[in-house]
C-alpha cells in the first residue's frame, strides 16, 4: 500500500506548489519550484525543499518571504488535507540541485573547450 508520510509529503508538495503559485502574492517569492518534502514517521513536521532562480540576494529574499508566508500556508494545508495535526512546515534551498545545475555547466564547458582544440593536436600528444 505504500509508506503513509511519502503519500502525505507529496500532497503537501503539490498543494503548496499551487498554494504559492496562485495564493502567496508575496513579491519576495520569486520563481521558485518545490524540489522534495519530507515528513517525519509521525507526520509531526514537513521538510520542504526548494529551488528558486536568482542572485544569492534574490535566493535570500525567497527565504525570507517563505518565512513569512509559512503560517498561511499552514493554514492552507491544514484546510486541504485531511491530517489529525498539521505539519509545522520548514523550507530549505534545495543545494544539490544546484549542485547538478553546476556540475552540467562544467561538464558543457569541457566539451566546448575539447571541440575547440584541433583534433590533430591531441593525438600528437598521445603519440610522444
Amino acid at each position: 500500500m505504500g509508506n503513509r508520510p511519502d503519500r502525505v509529503a507529496e500532497q503537501i508538495r503539490l498543494e503548496l506548489s499551487e498554494l504559492i503559485a496562485r495564493e502567496v502574492h508575496d513579491p519576495g517569492i520569486g520563481f521558485l519550484t518545490l524540489t522534495r518534502v519530507k515528513v517525519t514517521p509521525d507526520l509531526q513536521a514537513a521538510r520542504v525543499y526548494y529551488t528558486s532562480m536568482g542572485d544569492e540576494k534574490t535566493q535570500r529574499e525567497t527565504a525570507r518571504a517563505l518565512t513569512r508566508a509559512t503560517p498561511f500556508l499552514r493554514r492552507q494545508i491544514g484546510a486541504r488535507i485531511r491530517l489529525r495535526r498539521v505539519p509545522e512546515l520548514t523550507f530549505f534551498y534545495d543545494e544539490s540541485i544546484a549542485h547538478t545545475d553546476r556540475i552540467e555547466q562544467i561538464l558543457q564547458d569541457l566539451k566546448a573547450e575539447a571541440a575547440a582544440r584541433p583534433a590533430d593536436a591531441s593525438d600528437d600528444d598521445d603519440a610522444h
